[in-house]
Formats: structure tokens, sequence, C-alpha cells
């Protein structure tokens, strides 16, 4: 079974002070995305660095997800550690993908500037960094997305199948 991780990093969705909207939003958008079945490894946790490394690392090595996606914790204020616990956890870093997320972010709000999204290849794991905003994370997915599939490809995971009506894969031919 495909296994797809998804952790909210976000203080007060942790400690029950509002609802979890981000992490159900990414996994509400992978199910449009994907025909390929799978199973979802889901975390809320807030944003301590130490906490979201040990979590990527579980999800990467224990349970196999072959894509994690975070939401939250990519801005510049002082709590925002999402990008350095993913970067201490990864061997390569994949700086295109927040390159593009803030491009696409740009044509919405000027404030894109300020995010720091990121991805990167924790073995035969993709991470990716996303903004916190439901409305921004379904942005920043539909811009990076084609190329998931092909990069899990290249990093030996699973083979994921896009529903071609809503998401449509690049993989050269």
């Amino acid at each position: 079974m495909i296994k797809i991780g998804v952790i909210n990093v976000s203080d007060r969705a942790s400690a029950g002070i509002y609802e979890d909207i981000p992490g159900k939003a990414v996994v509400e958008t992978l199910k449009e995305y994907l025909i390929s079945e799978f199973e979802t490894v889901y975390r809320v946790i807030p944003d301590e660095q130490d906490l979201i490394s040990q979590t990527l690392i579980e999800m990467a090595d224990v349970h196999g997800c072959c894509l994690i996606v975070t939401t939250g914790g990519t801005g510049p204020a002082l709590r925002d550690v999402t990008p350095e616990a993913t970067e201490a956890v990864c061997q390569k870093m994949m700086p295109g993908f927040g390159e593009l997320m803030r491009q696409e972010s740009l044509k919405y709000v000027p404030t894109a500037i300020l995010s720091r999204q990121t991805a990167g290849i924790r073995n035969h794991s993709l991470i990716v960094n996303l903004p916190g905003k439901p409305k921004a994370i379904r942005q920043c997915l539909d811009a990076v997305f084609p190329a998931i599939p092909y990069c899990i490809d290249l990093i030996e995971g699973p083979y994921l199948v896009c529903n071609q009506e809503v998401m449509k894969e690049f993989r050269p031919k």
C-alpha cells in the first residue's frame, strides 16, 4: 500500500485551540489528484523543530511514506521552523519546489516573498513544505504536483497515478 504522510505544524491546532483545517485540505486535495490508492499517515504537532524532525524521520523511515507533506511553519516568525527541521533530516534539498511555490503565490499576495517553503529527499521519501492557509496550500500543490510522481519514481518510490481530469503528472518519455 502506498503511504503518504501529512503533518500540520501548528501550536494552536495541536493544542486543540482551533480545528486542523490545513492538514485536512492536503488530504482532500491528494484524493482529488490521485487515482492510486494510498493510506495517509497523519499528525498534528506543535512548532518544535526537534519534534518536526522526529516526525519526518518516523514517517519516512518507519512508515515508509513516499511523500510527506507538511503545512505551516514556513514563515519568518520566530516559531516557524519547518524548513529547518526538513533540512536537518534530508540528504538532498530540492529548492525548485519552493521557488515555484513562491512564484505561484506571488500572483495572489505580495507577502509570498516572506515564505520559506522548500522540499527535500530523505532516502525514498520526498518531503514538501507547504504554507498553512488552505487556499495557499491548493495553489502551491497545483503548481508543484505535476513533478511529484516523477520525483518519487527517481527516488525508487511507488508509481503514483493521477486523475488526468484533475492533475496531469509529467513524466519524460
